[in-house]
């Protein structure tokens, strides 16, 4: 199994449409994604508040990296979240 952590910095005065826009994208797109076994928003940074951090659980790194990354699902995903993206978000993987 693979934990995607995943940091993104919103926009100012985004962060209640981000939350709500995620959990859009995870219950219509995500949800699709061959591969997923689960996601988890853990929340907000205390000392950079537009900062919002999620996981996501993978069978494999490349039903992340392959997969979804290069499939329409990922197109759509971003086209829900993205618009309150204040740059690319941070992406790391990790072996459990």
């Amino acid at each position: 199994m693979i934990r995607e952590v995943v940091h993104v910095t919103v926009l100012p005065e985004h962060n209640a449409d981000f939350e709500r826009d995620l959990q859009r994208a995870v219950t219509e797109i995500l949800s699709q994604a061959h591969g997923l076994i689960a996601f988890s928003g853990i929340g907000w940074c205390i000392e950079r508040p537009n900062v919002y951090l999620f996981t996501i659980d993978w069978e494999t790194l490349e039903d992340h990296t392959i997969g979804f990354r290069e499939s329409e699902l990922f197109t759509k995903w971003r086209e829900i979240i993205g618009v309150h993206f204040d740059g690319p978000p941070t992406v790391e993987h990790f072996s459990l």
